[in-house]
């Protein structure tokens, strides 16, 4: 395992990509109650590099949820499946929002996986996205 920091160079690189954007449930920093996390998305305990594209900027509720996880069980099929990797995979082909932008829905196995194992939906969130969704500013312009 890499004992290489994250470095600020990083840091400012991986929060312009994400449009300061948790790059799991698109929760903006501007409107967070806690700074954001660059987070390994292969985690250094299973050999995950810091490197550009092994970084995602998250809130802190889905960098706790997600901890050293890559992988979970499909609520609907029952089977193991990898987490979304944002460097890897498109977030529109494994999410929608449901019709008044509260919801993150999963449309595939792994987007389905990633909502429960993050627990996408936490009840805080979902007030959230009421709130700034009827002051327009949900959901991020750049991210949908």
């Amino acid at each position: 395992m890499s004992d290489e920091r994250i470095t600020s160079q990083q840091r400012r690189f991986v929060s312009k990509r994400a449009c300061d954007c948790c790059e799991y449930c698109y929760s903006q920093a501007k409107f967070a109650t806690q700074s954001f996390s660059v987070e390994h998305i292969m985690p250094r305990y299973r050999g995950g590099q810091t490197t550009l594209d092994n970084l995602a900027l998250s809130c802190q509720g889905c960098n706790n949820h997600k901890h050293t996880k890559i992988e979970g069980i499909d609520p609907l099929t029952r089977e193991s499946v990898s987490l979304y990797h944002p460097r890897k995979q498109v977030w529109s082909d494994h999410f929608t929002w449901n019709d008044d932008y509260t919801l993150i829905i999963g449309l595939t196995p792994t987007g389905r996986v990633t909502v429960s194992e993050l627990q996408l939906n936490r009840p805080g969130l979902i007030n959230l996205r009421r709130a700034i969704y009827a002051l327009g500013e949900h959901p991020p312009i750049a991210k949908t």
